[in-house]
């Protein structure tokens, strides 16, 4: 990062260094100190982003009234213990119930965090302090990998922006609460990283793990065989990849045994994601909520009657619209005081816009940004990252419906990686997005504890 900014200021033609890039200069010193090894770096983004996370909702939503389609925060760890919380609360206390109706069984959601969850509960210690000390002490092990996989492969400055995108990345707010993120993603990446260095041992034991953490695990095994036939890796290299599918053999020998299915993980899908296959409809709605939100609904141009009813949504999108057209204009032609202040209205449409467009365009941004940033950086990519980047969308793509899109994108870690190394090229993007991500992060964290759907 200090490289990069010390060779853009050599490069230009100006004599006087502007306060900005003095101060960009000035943080990227103070990193560059801080940064001795593989661990105090990303344990600054994560110790400073919990924190940020935690006292948005446990100091600031209490204090805000309740929304509409809301509630009222809990006290205490109860506000980190709703929507899929409860699923794993089940699991870890009373286990796996399934009947194959089409309706939303726990069988649904996979086995080894409850169960570490669980082991910690025979310990003395509570459901929810359990659930958020796995997922966070998890979340902290994937930015340490990550950034020591970075660091080797793209350089000190992909490594930091790679691991300050995973923390401040809105979707980080489900790795602060009870939810499979950050454990999903330290085992898949630890997985991944193991393979790049043939370190085979370990990508089979993580890789195992993390299959029997998510159904996204599941394209791993694939990504590392077709990866050893790109590679021409040995045959211990094919053994590792199918090995990973330990954790995904044992679930299913479960589902065997108490409910005369291997696959009953799978129907039990059927409950949140009724068909598989790709869901125009559901991308049509998605899409067209982001510019007419609640007047778009289910293919119908505002229920009971058609006409817009809620014309501040589609104002404040078109307010928004414009202004990122001037930042953009203001870009290319330098004109500083139009970029800072289109940025800044931005920000603060975004601050009062509602949640859903906050949710449906992080959805397409993380799905379909994600994508194209792995196509753009193929040649920088590793093939395994490349590989597994590509069949997880390929994969949530065929899962059929976009619920929780943005966060399912979230937890494949090449797409977070692209985009770390992408921000490490425009490093004054970087900055700008970074104060865009926290705004957002505090709007999911609030949203969260006011029981709002946030992904």
């Amino acid at each position: 990062m200090l490289e990069h900014l010390k060779k853009s200021e050599e490069r230009s033609s100006l004599k006087i260094v502007s306060p900005m890039a003095k101060t960009q200069i000035a943080i990227a010193q103070f990193i560059d100190k801080i940064d001795r090894d593989h661990y105090l770096f990303p344990t600054a983004m994560w110790f400073t982003s919990r924190l940020f996370i935690w006292t948005a909702m446990l100091l600031i939503a209490p204090k805000l009234p309740a929304p509409m389609n809301g509630m009222q925060p809990k006290v205490g760890w109860g506000i980190f213990d709703v929507w899929d919380c409860v699923h794993y609360r089940n699991i870890a206390t009373s286990g796996y119930e399934f009947v194959d109706d089409g309706q939303q069984h726990n069988l649904a959601f996979f086995p080894l965090f409850p169960l570490i969850i669980r082991l910690l509960m025979s310990l003395g210690l509570p459901f929810e302090f359990s659930g958020v000390l796995v997922n966070n002490l998890a979340f902290l092990a994937a930015l340490c990998v990550l950034y020591a996989w970075l660091k080797k492969h793209y350089g000190i400055s992909s490594a930091q922006w790679g691991t300050t995108f995973l923390s401040w990345c809105p979707m980080s707010m489900f790795t602060g609460v009870i939810y499979t993120e950050g454990l999903y993603l330290f085992l898949s990446t630890a997985a991944l990283y193991a393979f790049d260095q043939k370190h085979y041992k370990w990508t089979a034991v993580c890789g195992a793990l993390a299959t029997a953490t998510r159904p996204t695990g599941m394209v791993l095994i694939p990504a590392f065989i077709l990866a050893a036939f790109k590679e021409r890796r040995p045959v211990i290299a094919y053994i590792a990849g199918l090995a990973t599918s330990g954790g995904l053999i044992l679930f299913s020998l479960f589902c065997l045994v108490s409910f005369k299915n291997p696959l009953a993980f799978i129907s039990a899908q059927k409950g949140w994601r009724p068909s598989l296959g790709f869901d125009w409809q559901s991308w049509l709605n998605m899409l067209l909520e982001i510019p007419l939100g609640g007047n778009w609904y289910y293919g119908w141009v505002v229920r009971d009657g058609g006409g817009i009813k809620d014309t501040l949504h589609p104002i404040l999108f078109a307010f928004i619209v414009t202004f990122a057209f001037l930042l953009w204009l203001a870009f290319k032609r330098n004109i500083t005081w139009i970029f800072y202040a289109a940025y800044c209205l931005i920000v603060l449409l975004f601050i009062m816009e509602d949640q859903w467009l906050i949710y449906n365009l992080l959805n397409v941004l993380m799905f379909l940004g994600g994508g194209y940033l792995l196509w753009y950086l193929r040649k920088q990519l590793t093939p395994v990252n490349l590989i597994y980047g590509f069949l997880g969308i390929g994969l949530l793509l065929a899962s059929g419906g976009t619920i929780s899109l943005g966060r399912l994108a979230y937890g494949i870690v090449p797409l977070d990686i692209a985009i770390g190394v992408l921000l490490s090229q425009y490093p004054r993007q970087g900055y700008l997005a970074l104060g865009l991500f926290v705004v957002l992060l505090a709007k999911m964290a609030i949203g969260f504890a006011q029981y709002l759907w946030v992904g």
